[in-house]
């Protein structure tokens, strides 16, 4: 049984994601695809549309035959950790393969461009300190000295200044460090870039453009809109979502629970939150004291030194109560294998390699697996603490694995 490994978000899951799938499958000639999906709050720290529970069950009606979770640990962080975090759980599942979108499209151009970054390592470093002194953000500081080394050569290397090219070089970077086993392919990307706000064709499009999509319609649960981008079985479960739950998730859902977090905390609890640092207690403090959403207070925080994405990390951060003890001296591979969903193929193949797996399972989350999974106990409890119509605030404890 073949099995290739996929790393997602599905947020929600579109027909680019299909198309990713249909092709990984194909050029590893692989009979199972696993999925390591990120839970309810996601890598820019954003909160997921619909629950990891709706998002397990839209992707495997669309083919996937096992969903594991990418821990809360390394799925909100950046990219460096959340691939150690992803490449080290399909590895313990011992996949065969694994694939990944870009827009590149050519593995080759990722090895050799690992291997040039690794021989000027010295000299990246140095750059990289002199982009921080000129006043950039850490990721444009990286992205810069990546620029200055690679522009030599562009034929044989990436463009790191592309997203998914980003993560891409990460996974690869992440295989070799970990002495993986895995064969690594990349798909190239369809039609719609990573942050496209604005539908781009007649079927492809951004998981951004399709949220977006959503919230701007006068009713929620207008999303008629976006049904030529998602397969009927993700317009069906997004349906579902709304009329049984009563909301879609955003960062506003969550703004109140921010502002009474921050309002009430201790500048040295703030301080003592995992990636708040540099003083950025006192802004957050003062700014949130007036803002009235959480767009008005992100654009008064934002500045040329802490990126968007970064920010929205600092503040999901907060939100849960998540300290620099519990994640800044996390181990750089997973520690357990969360089973979120299975067809009867990925049933198969787990009962099959059970046996032989060096990580422990956890299907049903039990009292006993607390202190494992702490991080992610408390990330459920958060996402579901806004719900008004439904309130699965046990939902961790009670759920089982999705059986497709």
């Amino acid at each position: 049984m073949k099995s290739v490994g996929v790393i997602v978000e599905y947020n929600p899951f579109h027909n680019g994601h299909l198309f990713h799938l249909q092709e990984s499958k194909r050029v590893t000639d692989a009979d199972i695809v696993i999925a390591v999906m990120s839970g309810h709050f996601l890598q820019r720290g954003e909160p997921a549309l619909v629950s990891k529970w709706a998002r397990t069950k839209m992707a495997l009606k669309a083919g996937i035959d096992l969903v594991v979770e990418l821990p809360y640990q390394f799925a909100t962080q950046q990219a460096e950790v959340f691939a150690n975090g992803a490449i080290s759980l399909l590895e313990a599942l011992q996949c065969d393969a694994f694939a990944f979108g870009s827009e590149s499209g050519n593995i080759t151009s990722f090895v050799n461009t690992l291997q040039a970054v690794n021989d000027n390592d010295a000299t990246i470093q140095q750059r990289i300190q002199l982009e921080v002194k000129k006043g950039n953000s850490y990721p444009k500081a990286i992205s810069n000295a990546y620029v200055s080394l690679l522009e030599k050569d562009q034929d044989d290397l990436l463009d790191l200044s592309k997203p998914n090219n980003i993560l891409g070089f990460h996974y690869v970077k992440a295989l070799v460090e970990q002495k993986g086993n895995m064969k690594p392919f990349t798909i190239t990307r369809k039609n719609a870039h990573y942050h496209d706000e604005h539908f781009a064709s007649a079927t492809i499009a951004s998981a951004t453009s399709i949220r977006k999509a959503i919230f701007n319609t006068t009713e929620q649960s207008d999303s008629a809109q976006i049904a030529q981008y998602v397969p009927s079985t993700t317009y069906e479960e997004l349906h579902s979502y709304q009329q049984a739950i009563g909301t879609f998730h955003s960062w506003e859902l969550y703004w109140p629970y921010l502002q009474y977090r921050i309002q009430t905390a201790s500048l040295e609890e703030l301080r003592n939150i995992y990636e708040v640092e540099e003083g950025i207690e006192y802004r957050l403090k003062q700014i949130s004291l007036e803002a009235q959403s959480f767009h008005s207070f992100m654009e008064e925080l934002k500045t040329k030194r802490y990126t968007w994405t970064r920010l929205q990390r600092m503040c999901l951060h907060i939100l849960t109560n998540t300290t620099n003890h519990e994640l800044s001296k996390q181990n750089r591979k997973a520690s357990y294998i969360r089973i979120l969903g299975m067809s009867q193929n990925g049933q198969a193949f787990i009962r099959k390699k059970k046996k032989e797996l060096d990580m422990p399972i956890i299907s049903n989350v039990k009292r006993e697996h607390s202190d494992l999974l702490h991080t992610d106990l408390k990330a459920a409890l958060t996402y579901n603490l806004p719900i008004q119509k439904k309130k699965p605030l046990n939902e961790e404890y009670s759920s089982h694995p999705v059986f497709i």
